[in-house]
């Protein structure tokens, strides 16, 4: 059992990042089993003691772990990173006798050795302050419970393992923003604590700009919209994000989209980040209507439009079997370059199977009579 009755900054600094708008539409807070997002890891783990009087857990909690606050450990709760007797619970949650607790984060505690591995990196933009990397799909963010080896992280640490500046286990350097596993597309990797500030601060003031290409069941009718709605855990499924539309739990989120091609029971759409939640993206066009093609953890894996015809279900299956994932891929991010003040852009191309996938919907729009 860990003992938490020492001075702990690294509960401060995760604290600190639940608090953050560093998200991607897949962040940056906790996804799947293996995605950054849904991947819980203990950091504490201890028992209540007997005799120990009722109190709330934000104060019990406060008072054991130094170097914190109660506002963070109530947004660590309200997050759902706080568990007694494996549930989560909110910080009014009142504590008793022999409570088994656990505050488990969405990311792996620092110590975690990052083993360098020789992982090709496909890089837009490198200069001694930020690089710019086009993340592959099926390629994971963090290594964490399952996925220890072959990451994006591993393979960071193997391109600047001659930099003498760059320590792989410094959170202050490093990914900025994360996206999951089978998004891919365009992320910042900043190799100076200064350089992860400032960009840290734009993303938290919603100053980047970020484009996202996708592909999505049905015919989106508006040309463009507005989608607005909290985003949180789900009270019934914890490895799924839900639009809380009363505002009652969840953060707040909004997302821009706009069509770019409607190809009979899929459409084409561009979609903004205002802000960035954990699958965004994904939540909101579910909310709408508009799952994303082949997106598993959402449904949309399942044929959600068309006729029954098995030769229409054929034609389908082949569509899954072409893009294996969530058609979801960060294309475009702008920013600030952190020592320069130049505004820098990037564009990342579709990728190939989207780029089929899109052309096989147009196919059958010239063969109707699938």
């Amino acid at each position: 059992m860990e003992d938490i009755t020492k001075p702990n900054s690294f509960f401060e600094e995760n604290i600190d990042f639940v608090d953050e708008d560093m998200t991607d539409d897949d962040i940056d807070e906790p996804c799947d089993d293996n995605d950054i997002e849904n991947q819980l890891y203990e950091h504490f783990h201890f028992v209540v003691e007997k005799g120990k009087k009722i109190v709330r857990i934000d104060k019990y909690l406060v008072d054991i772990l130094e170097n914190t606050s109660r506002n963070r450990i109530q947004n660590a709760a309200d997050a759902g990173y706080i568990f007694v007797n494996d549930k989560p619970v909110k910080s009014n949650y009142k504590v008793k006798p022999l409570d088994d607790i656990k505050i488990m984060m969405n990311r792996p505690r620092h110590e975690l050795t990052i083993i360098p591995e020789n992982i090709p990196l496909d890089i837009v933009y490198e200069d001694d302050d930020v690089m710019v990397v086009n993340k592959p799909a099926g390629l994971v963010v963090h290594p964490g419970h399952g996925n220890y080896h072959g990451t994006l992280v591993n393979a960071l640490a193997w391109y600047l393992k001659d930099n003498p500046n760059y320590d792989v286990a410094d959170p202050r350097l490093g990914l900025v923003h994360r996206i999951d596993k089978d998004t891919s597309g365009l992320l910042v990797v900043a190799k100076t604590p200064e350089a992860k500030t400032h960009l840290g601060l734009q993303f938290f003031n919603k100053t980047t700009k970020r484009k996202y290409c996708a592909v999505v069941w049905g015919t989106v009718t508006e040309d463009e919209g507005r989608i607005e709605g909290n985003i949180g855990r789900s009270l019934k499924d914890r490895l799924q994000m839900v639009v809380f539309p009363e505002g009652d739990h969840g953060k707040h989120a909004v997302t821009h989209y706009s069509v770019k091609e409607r190809l009979g029971y899929v459409t084409v759409v561009e979609c903004v980040l205002e802000t960035g939640r954990t699958h965004q993206i994904r939540v909101h066009m579910k909310y709408i209507g508009h799952t994303l093609f082949n997106d598993a953890r959402y449904g949309g894996n399942e044929i959600l439009k068309g006729t029954t015809f098995a030769k229409y279900k054929q034609f389908v299956k082949n569509c899954f079997d072409i893009c294996p994932r969530q058609a979801l891929h960060a294309q475009t991010l702008g920013f600030v370059h952190p020592r320069t003040g130049k505004e820098m852009f990037f564009e990342a191309p579709v990728p190939d199977d989207m780029v089929t996938l899109i052309d096989k919907w147009r196919g059958y729009i010239a063969n109707r009579e699938i």
